[in-house]
């Protein structure tokens, strides 16, 4: 069955509080370069009656990031997107974080762009 979709990046705290308060009755595509984090969100929120499914996605990689979208469409329209990776600078070089918070997150801005629903809604938040 097709569902709203919606589609987070960033498996922390700060996206989960979202997914919880907007992402009820969809399907949520949760997306992190550590897929153990992805995972454990995942579980926690599953078994909170979420509808929730982890993605292993490094946004600083276009390829990765169609890959997140690619399986965010199987599920339905994408209504939602939550950025919320990001590194800062007590956790990588700044090349790295230009990487992430800067042209990971302009791609995926344009590729879900391209894609998302009619009325659909982001919102990025990022280190």
């Amino acid at each position: 069955m097709k569902k709203e979709v919606m589609v987070v990046t960033g498996a922390g705290q700060i996206g989960m509080a979202i997914a919880r308060r907007m992402g009820f009755g969809k399907k949520i595509i949760l997306g992190d370069k550590k897929l153990e984090n992805a995972h454990a969100i995942a579980q926690t929120m599953n078994g909170a009656g979420f509808d929730v499914l982890p993605m292993e996605t490094d946004i600083a990689s276009r390829d990765s990031i169609q890959l997140l979208i690619a399986k965010a469409l199987k599920h339905g329209g994408i209504t939602m997107l939550v950025n919320a990776a990001g590194v800062s600078p007590s956790q990588a070089p700044v090349e790295a974080i230009l990487k992430v918070d800067l042209y990971g997150t302009a791609v995926l801005l344009e590729e879900v762009g391209k894609v998302i629903a009619h009325g659909g809604a982001g919102v990025t938040i990022s280190s």
